[in-house]
């Protein structure tokens, strides 16, 4: 039996993945680079979805990431056309309503409230952003 060797949208999917997390946490791709024991432009192969990322390397990249494997694969359709794959950046932005998750000022953001250790003041910081929003949510 014949296995194709090229990347998949699925690969494509799982390094936009690894490059959203990357880049939320503040870590460069030579740093995640040095953690794999690779080249940065090897992680970049990996985030443009060129290279296909090893199972042993993407346990790597989460344990260094903060998160479980699985969260490379989360918003995934079971349905996936490859022909035309889903963006993570895009679904990302559709559901923050349109608005660019890549904004420095979101990342920005995001790293200082992952910071923040107390789940009642997290707690506090979402209730007032939610007032301060206008949204009941």
């Amino acid at each position: 039996m014949s296995v194709a060797r090229g990347a998949t949208p699925i690969d494509a999917y799982v390094g936009e993945r690894v490059r959203l997390r990357r880049t939320l946490l503040g870590i460069s791709q030579t740093k995640l680079a040095e953690v794999l024991g690779v080249t940065f432009q090897q992680v970049q192969k990996y985030e443009r979805g060129t290279n296909r990322i090893g199972a042993s390397n993407l346990y790597k990249i989460a344990k260094a990431l903060g998160v479980p494997v699985s969260y490379f694969f989360e918003d995934l359709p079971d349905d996936l056309d490859e022909d035309n794959p889903p963006s993570a950046t895009a679904r990302i932005d559709s559901a923050l309503g349109g608005r660019h998750v890549s904004r420095r000022e979101t990342l920005s953001l995001i790293r200082h409230f992952h910071a923040i250790k107390d789940p009642a003041v997290r707690a506090e910081i979402i209730d007032l952003i939610r007032r301060l929003g206008g949204s009941d949510q």
